[in-house]
């Protein structure tokens, strides 16, 4: 008898482990889907320490968690691909890339670049440890719009990129 029990304890375990398993991969592979239709808007607070970039970055999620994560990500794209503009002295930035066509061009090494855990967490750090202030996070329709502000480091996504041979350097002519 006690066996029986031990057995359907375990088995209900196993159910409810899987299940919540199979709901946080969907979960993450809809932020992603979400992420790589790059659906966000982005603000400049502030130049930071130098080669940084102080941004809020305005994710759009079905869960606010999800949306903070995205944001570094967001982050790093709009830096690279978007450019952004503010009201503060160095935040009006044009994207590190002149060339409107590079993110298809170099599709592969973006996809590792943005993959979850990709190298692009080594640029980004979340200000005031990703907590979403009661203004930043807004219903809209059936998912949130979540403002988080992100640091970017800019120059050491630049040498990187330039490392990689995705960037041309600046000095190297045109």
């Amino acid at each position: 008898m006690k066996i029986l029990k031990i057995t359907v304890s375990f088995t209900l375990l196993l159910f409810v482990n899987v299940s919540l398993n199979a709901q946080t991969k969907k979960e993450s592979k809809r932020a992603d889907k979400n992420t790589y239709e790059w659906k966000y808007e982005i603000q400049c607070m502030g130049v930071g320490a130098q080669g940084t970039y102080l941004l809020k970055v305005w994710t759009y999620a079905k869960k606010v968690d999800a949306a903070v994560e995205q944001a570094k990500k967001n982050a790093v794209h709009g830096v690279l691909f978007k450019g952004f503009s503010g009201s503060g002295a160095g935040c009006t930035q044009r994207p590190l890339t002149s060339n409107p066509n590079l993110e298809q061009e170099k599709a592969i090494f973006f996809k590792d670049f943005f993959a979850n855990g990709g190298k692009y967490l080594k640029f980004t750090n979340l200000t005031a440890d990703g907590s979403v202030a009661a203004g930043d996070r807004k219903k809209v329709g059936n998912q949130y719009k979540v403002g988080v502000v992100v640091s970017v480091s800019k120059d050491l996504l630049r040498k990187d990129l330039e490392d990689a041979g995705i960037l041309k350097a600046l000095g190297s002519g045109f």
